[in-house]
């Protein structure tokens, strides 16, 4: 969630100088985001998403605010779910939208595994250390698929922004923050999908606490458009009218400046 895409220049310049300080990382794990991931499982169906999707209903409330006290009383549903997914790894014969909702309800089920993991805390970001792309919170592999072990910047980074051409993933993938977007009281389903994440757009850009997009030529918007500009910018759109497009009121101008908000990492937690 933290990773910041880089120009093909900066990501050379890093290369060479994580090569040169091979020795003093010992087992490197840079290089690992430079290559794509995609684990499959030949002969697999979708599975059933009603068991995260109950537990949403559960626990997450119109705000998209979870309780995580309770949910960790009852979080052995939680990982038995967990476990189907650990298990039933998607192929080629699944629809491409049953394969994307597969993997943003195993990012989103996985990260409220590790808070319940870590619970009580303030914020996600305290349950790892604070080297990017070596141990933080999003770093760590906990995660397991089949008999490999992954971290969450494995199947946001490697997997899920590669291999899906979606932007509105990054309405839909929810880091237990306060500046995430809202955590849906539902499963992804593949049958839903496209309706779904159009939901969490809109949801998201109008949301006056993550974007502010009044006065028109000076707009403040969410710092997830800073971390993952590219990902707005393919063809001919743009992050200008990403924002017109879901918004539901103001209208920011083509050639605005943008101005990214602080982001607030307190925990996504019910009060």
């Amino acid at each position: 969630m933290n990773l910041k895409p880089l120009s093909i220049y900066s990501s050379r310049l890093i290369v060479l100088a994580l090569l040169l300080t091979w020795p003093l990382l010992g087992s490197c794990q840079y290089l690992r985001y430079l290559r794509d991931l995609n684990p499959t499982m030949p002969g697999t169906k979708p599975i059933s998403q009603e068991p995260f999707d109950a537990l949403l209903k559960k626990y997450v409330d119109e705000q998209g605010m979870v309780n995580y006290r309770a949910f960790r009383a009852d979080s052995s549903k939680l990982n038995a779910y967990l476990t189907t997914v650990s298990n039933t790894l998607p192929n080629e014969q699944w629809s491409q939208n049953d394969q994307l909702a597969y993997w943003l309800n195993a990012y989103n089920a996985f990260t409220i595994q590790r808070v319940l993991r870590g619970y009580p805390v303030k914020s996600i970001r305290q349950l790892g250390g604070d080297k990017t792309l070596v141990n933080t919170v999003w770093d760590q592999r906990f995660i397991r698929l089949d008999k490999e072990k992954y971290s969450l910047n494995d199947l946001e980074q490697r997997l899920i922004r590669r291999k899906f051409n979606e932007y509105r993933v990054h309405f839909a993938l929810v880091c237990a923050a306060m500046s995430c977007p809202k955590l849906r009281r539902e499963a992804y389903v593949g049958s839903r999908l496209n309706q779904q994440l159009e939901d969490q757009a809109r949801d998201f850009i109008n949301d006056p606490a993550k974007n502010k997009l009044a006065p028109a030529n000076a707009p403040q918007v969410s710092e997830i458009f800073n971390f993952y500009p590219g990902d707005f910018k393919k063809g001919d759109n743009t992050i200008q009218k990403t924002l017109n497009k879901y918004s539901a009121g103001p209208k920011v101008a083509a050639d605005a400046p943008l101005k990214y908000l602080t982001y607030n990492w307190a925990l996504n937690e019910q009060k």
